[in-house]
């Protein structure tokens, strides 16, 4: 089966890379004239989190574009026999992703997270006709003193390598910008 088209977008807290990601995803099925899917890894945890998934929520349902929302914190592979090439996703975000592996799935081997973190990405790339995948970036901080911090760094660096590395296209977002620095800019 032939894979679809990734993109990723990656950016700061707040930098505006979620609401992109959705308008990009909105154009691109309306474009194809397929359905538009909205992957979120976000788990309701405490008040801060529960807050932001609200947010992205209502940004959604606010939003031009006809998102199914699927609620997914972990395991994506699992879901992605639901897609086909009519189908656009949006999976939000990476880094909550590796969160619920660690925190949520008592994760601890690295290289066991980064394959299954790929599994799961490039399972939902194969099985629709494009994938807009979020992330946050943290590695333009300097490595950080807390041990768990810098195995989170090492393995979002790579993680982030690996999906840019099979990318179509990759933006960086800062304050609203989408700035292109793979591929072309769609």
């Amino acid at each position: 089966m032939e894979k679809g088209k990734l993109i990723f977008v990656t950016g700061g807290v707040r930098s505006g890379k979620s609401s992109f990601a959705e308008e990009l995803a909105t154009n691109w099925s309306r474009d194809l004239d397929v359905n538009l899917h909205y992957i979120a890894c976000g788990v309701p945890s405490d008040k801060e989190m529960r807050e932001r998934i609200a947010r992205h929520q209502e940004n959604r349902s606010g939003a031009s574009g006809n998102f199914q929302t699927w609620e997914c914190p972990y395991n994506l592979q699992r879901i992605s026999s639901h897609f086909s090439k009519q189908d656009i996703l949006v999976l939000d975000c990476v880094t909550t992703l590796l969160n619920n592996y660690l925190f949520h799935q008592n994760i601890d081997d690295p290289s066991g997270l980064m394959d299954r973190m790929l599994t799961d990405i490039f399972s939902l790339q194969k099985a629709s006709g494009g994938l807009v995948v979020v992330s946050n970036e943290v590695m333009q901080d300097v490595p950080h003193q807390a041990s768990l911090t810098r195995k989170y760094q090492y393995i979002i660096g790579i993680v982030h390598q690996n999906i840019v590395d099979q990318a179509d296209t990759a933006y960086l977002v800062e304050s609203g910008i989408p700035i292109c620095k793979k591929g072309v800019a769609v």
